[in-house]
């Protein structure tokens, strides 16, 4: 996996994946950024929970669960002292389905968190991630 990421202007920066799609990522006014742009540490966070949504999904289908929409929101705290890494990430997915197994859900959460996704495990050795769910019919 490639990518590059470009200096615009300022607190600035283009990143351009290796598939060819790009990201503005901005610092705060008070950092000297126009406030453009993500900030870096939020695409970070926008990653790991679109890496594990992903993998919940996929397993669900997988598994034939009647599944139609999902969405993680995502609460996390970071250190207050550099290097500002995340400490604490909370993952509260709403699954929407018919039928929908809270085992089935469940397993797929966990499968995803300690055997698929590769960000979120990666992120576990610094950072406390917990994860909660709730059901809705469709």
């Amino acid at each position: 996996m490639k990518a590059r990421i470009k200096w615009v202007e300022d607190a600035c920066f283009v990143g351009e994946s290796g598939s060819g799609h790009a990201i503005v990522m901005d610092g705060a006014p008070e950092g000297g950024g126009r406030n453009i742009g993500m900030r870096p540490m939020e695409t970070v966070l926008l990653g790991v929970g679109a890496c594990t949504a992903y993998d919940v999904v996929h397993i669900l289908k997988k598994s034939r669960a009647a599944i139609s929409d999902c969405s993680v929101d995502i609460d996390s705290e970071r250190a207050t002292e550099d290097p500002k890494i995340f400490t604490r990430i909370h993952f509260h997915f709403v699954i929407t389905g018919k039928d929908l197994k809270p085992r089935q859900v469940d397993r797929a959460i966990h499968l995803s968190a300690e055997k698929y996704c590769s960000a979120s495990i990666m992120l576990a050795k610094s950072a406390t991630i917990t994860h909660d769910y709730e059901i809705r019919e469709a």
